[in-house]
């Protein structure tokens, strides 16, 4: 009886997770302008997204600050957690628990904060995109923290440490000996700033220059008023973005997986 209600519970759940995004994309096919009555389906949708000129740049210029701002972010995250990690154990709890309060922190406080900042203390200005980037990667260097912190954790030690007694050096032992074992961590981290940014809105809308527009920005615009095509382009756009997450999420599980099954084995030859 407990595992019938433990199924029924989990599967409700999941469909009052995914249900709502199912029907978005069913109705991204279709050529209705409002949630309710499907007529014809229809690409005209996807068509609009790919057709039209400030979608398309408000696209490429959301990713471009993604990647970016993912990069940058998971460079500082990766050292900081590694330079945490070795620093002992004052300084592992001290800055750890310093690093989780962007986490737990309201993001409207933290735009508000980078605003006053960036803008209003220093000086920077706008419309060069600096304040904007500077936003996104303390947004996400937190997260990246916390995702590369538990593969330290989990790694082997002692090969560093071995590394160093056979004459490396601590560069060379970091790159060739802790490196690859937190890297699932560090592509997680990765990932997880992409994310992060493409979601942002707060901190986005605080910092960036008047005519840029992020794909979260330009939803919230869209629905004060854009043309019914825009909107209903929108649904495809988030219909992609579902897609593909969905995908790099299967990757790196089944990627996971593989190396798991690898190390495995290995273990097993050696012993």
């Amino acid at each position: 009886m407990k595992k019938i209600v433990s199924t029924v519970f989990l599967g409700l759940m999941i469909l009052l997770l995914y249900l709502p995004i199912l029907i978005l994309a069913v109705y991204s096919f279709t050529d209705s302008t409002n949630i309710g009555a499907i007529h014809h389906f229809s690409l005209q949708n996807y068509v609009t997204l790919f057709t039209k000129p400030e979608l398309m740049e408000m696209i490429k210029g959301t990713l471009i600050l993604a990647f970016g701002s993912a990069v940058i972010a998971t460079i500082l995250g990766t050292l900081g957690a590694v330079g945490v990690f070795y620093s002992g154990r004052f300084g592992n709890m001290v800055i750890g628990s310093l690093n989780q309060v962007p986490i737990v922190n309201a993001e409207v406080v933290t735009a508000f904060s980078l605003c006053i900042l960036l803008i209003g203390v220093f000086g920077v200005d706008k419309s060069n995109f600096i304040s904007l980037l500077i936003g996104h990667v303390v947004l996400e260097s937190p997260f990246v923290y916390m995702s590369v912190v538990p593969k330290l954790k989990q790694m082997d030690n002692s090969l560093y440490e071995a590394a160093l007694d056979l004459g490396a050096s601590p560069a060379v032992a970091l790159r060739k000996i802790v490196f690859p074992q937190i890297l699932p961590g560090v592509v997680s981290g990765f990932a997880l700033a992409i994310t992060l940014s493409l979601d942002d809105y707060f901190i986005t809308s605080y910092t960036k220059p008047a005519t840029f527009d992020t794909i979260s920005t330009y939803v919230v615009n869209a629905t004060r008023g854009a043309q019914t095509d825009i909107k209903t382009a929108l649904w495809a756009l988030s219909t992609i973005i579902f897609v593909v997450v969905v995908l790099a999420v299967v990757i790196m599980n089944v990627s996971g997986s593989k190396n798991e099954r690898k190390a495995g084995a290995g273990n097993e030859e050696k012993r």
